[in-house]
């Protein structure tokens, strides 16, 4: 998007993450193609508006702008500001073990999507084997013929 190049504020741009961006990607969370991120370097968010030029244009004029963050904390309102204050107030090895304890958080939520969703896709495949396995069932028993059978009793012909 050519109108934001050379901005002192807003940055588009694209990042191969199977070639040389992937550590990028790995950092910022980037699971899918595409993705898009926005807002703080810092604090990548997940793009969740339309994919069309003129969607992702009234996007980035409306929200690619300096935000509230620890290097434009003028932006903020009086609780963001309080909070921003608080973790600067804490020594690195504080800061750093909370982040670890919030990341860790995130872990365990992942971890448990995937075990839940593992339970869900053995459950999808038991019940797939089972249906499979009573429709072979049903026609080893003669449903074919009992059709056929029926057909030709109401057609009134007595030859199959």
């Amino acid at each position: 998007m050519d109108e934001f190049a050379g901005s002192a504020t807003q940055l588009v741009a694209d990042v191969d993450c199977t070639a040389g961006g992937k550590p990028l990607c790995d950092a910022n969370g980037v699971k899918g193609y595409p993705t898009l991120k926005w807002g703080d370097p810092s604090d990548l968010q997940d793009y969740q508006g339309g994919r069309s030029l003129d969607d992702l244009k009234k996007f980035a004029t409306e929200n690619l702008k300096p935000l509230c963050s620890v290097k434009n904390i003028d932006l903020c309102d009086a609780d963001k500001k309080a909070e921003i204050e608080k973790y600067q107030a804490m020594d690195s090895a504080a800061l750093e073990a909370a982040v670890a304890a919030e990341e860790k958080k995130l872990e365990a939520a992942e971890a448990l999507f995937k075990a839940e969703v593992q339970k869900l896709q053995d459950t999808y495949t038991k019940l797939s084997e089972d249906k499979d396995k009573t429709i072979a069932d049903v026609k080893a028993s003669g449903l074919g013929l009992m059709k056929s059978v029926l057909k030709s009793a109401s057609a009134g012909n007595d030859e199959l």
